[in-house]
C-alpha cells in the first residue's frame, strides 16, 4: 500500500495527472495518513516540517520489516529495484534458508546455495 500525509483528494489529482505513471494503473491502495500518525510510526516524519520522508518498507507475510529505505524528499525511488527485492524476498523464503540471493540478483538468475 502507499501512504501519504496527503488527502485523498491529493491522492486523486496527483493520479489523474499521471503522477504514477501515463501507462499504468496503481494497482494497490492509497491511505491518506492525515493524523501523521503511520509516518511517525515507521520514523518518516519529519515532524518541524510537517511532512513525510519517501519511506519504502518490505513487511513480510508474518509483519516482519524485511527491508526499509527512506530518501530525502526530492529524491524519488527506483520502482524496478523494490519489486526486484521484494521478489529477492519471494525467492529465499521459498527455498526455506537453502539459498541466498547475492548482489544484483534478479528473478530467474541462479541464487547461491549454502548449508
Amino acid at each position: 500500500m502507499g501512504v501519504s500525509v496527503d488527502s485523498q483528494f491529493s491522492h486523486k489529482g496527483w493520479l489523474s495527472s499521471g503522477g504514477i505513471t501515463e501507462t499504468k494503473k496503481l494497482n494497490h491502495p492509497l491511505v491518506a495518513d492525515l493524523t501523521k500518525n503511520i509516518s511517525r510510526d515507521y520514523g518518516v516524519l519529519k515532524e518541524e516540517a510537517g511532512i513525510a520522508l519517501r519511506g519504502t518498507f518490505i513487511i513480510d507475510g508474518k509483519g516482519k520489516i524485511r527491508h526499509y529505505s527512506c530518501e530525502d524528499a526530492p529524491i524519488g525511488r527506483n520502482v524496478d529495484e523494490v519489486v526486484r527485492l521484494v521478489k529477492a524476498y519471494q525467492h529465499v523464503e521459498k527455498a526455506a534458508g537453502k539459498e541466498v540471493c547475492p548482489a544484483n540478483w534478479k528473478p530467474g538468475a541462479a541464487a547461491i546455495k549454502v548449508g
